[in-house]
């Protein structure tokens, strides 16, 4: 069985759900540290001749050593949500697969329960997934009370309790997973490791020169979600495993 691990991140890239999809089972890694200047509260979406970033306002709980993905409310959510849906709305509302994907978007947007960067950015890859039809089943690493360790000694936690005997990375996490020895703590637990190999596509954009790595929206507005699963499958190439880094 395959495990993938990632932080949940605003409204993520096609990658984050070619991670998924390559998955037997997935987890939202939630109760670690929420870094203000990355992508758990901002991403980028199309304008017709750039990229726009959409940035999500927090505030730090018991000032930023205990800050967590899992516990970090949101400030002024009212007020930068609808500047989202509007810049949204402004740039995609002509794309041919809008009204449906922005409704779905909408709802997860004025849901009040949603009120930490965990919940929000959780409840909105979920809705996405069920857009594209990724079944991977999921759960969130604060779920999970007998996880322990950090970096890849929680990896190979994760990996105990979910049993899965390979684990896929996402490419970034290589430096410290192969800090001391090839596949670091996984591998001197019995456990595989492979990294995930995605090659970001082209595909029609609405306005101008085409921009890669933006939110999956832009995709999915532009193409529609089954145009997108497949064109997710098909830029997800043979995974390396770790020997062969």
């Amino acid at each position: 069985m395959i495990l993938s691990v990632m932080q949940p991140t605003y409204l993520p890239w096609l990658g984050y759900f070619s991670l998924i999809d390559s998955a037997d089972k997935f987890i939202f890694l939630d109760n670690v540290k929420l870094e203000k200047s990355d992508w758990h509260i901002r991403n980028r979406i199309k304008t017709k001749n750039q990229a726009l970033m959409l940035s999500c306002h927090v505030t730090m709980p018991d000032g930023r050593m205990g800050a967590t993905i899992e516990n970090t409310p949101y400030i002024n959510a009212g007020s930068w949500k609808k500047k989202h849906l509007k810049s949204i709305y402004e740039n995609y509302n002509k794309t041919a697969y809008f009204a449906d994907l922005f409704s779905r978007l909408s709802e997860v947007f004025e849901k009040d329960n949603l009120n930490t960067v965990a919940k929000f950015n959780i409840a909105l890859i979920k809705m996405l997934m069920k857009y594209m039809d990724i079944t991977t089943p999921t759960c969130s690493s604060s779920q999970l009370p007998t996880v322990s360790g950090i970096k890849d000694e929680r990896l190979v936690s994760l990996c105990e309790v979910m049993h899965c005997d390979t684990y896929l990375s996402p490419l970034g996490a290589k430096d410290y997973i192969e800090a001391n020895t090839p596949g670091g703590e996984l591998v001197s637990n019995g456990i595989d490791v492979f990294y995930q190999n995605f090659e970001h596509p082209n595909y029609i954009q609405q306005k101008g020169e085409f921009i890669s790595h933006l939110s999956a929206l832009d995709s999915l507005f532009n193409i529609g979600p089954d145009n997108t699963l497949v064109l997710v499958r098909e830029s997800t190439k043979a995974p390396i495993n770790y020997m062969d880094l």
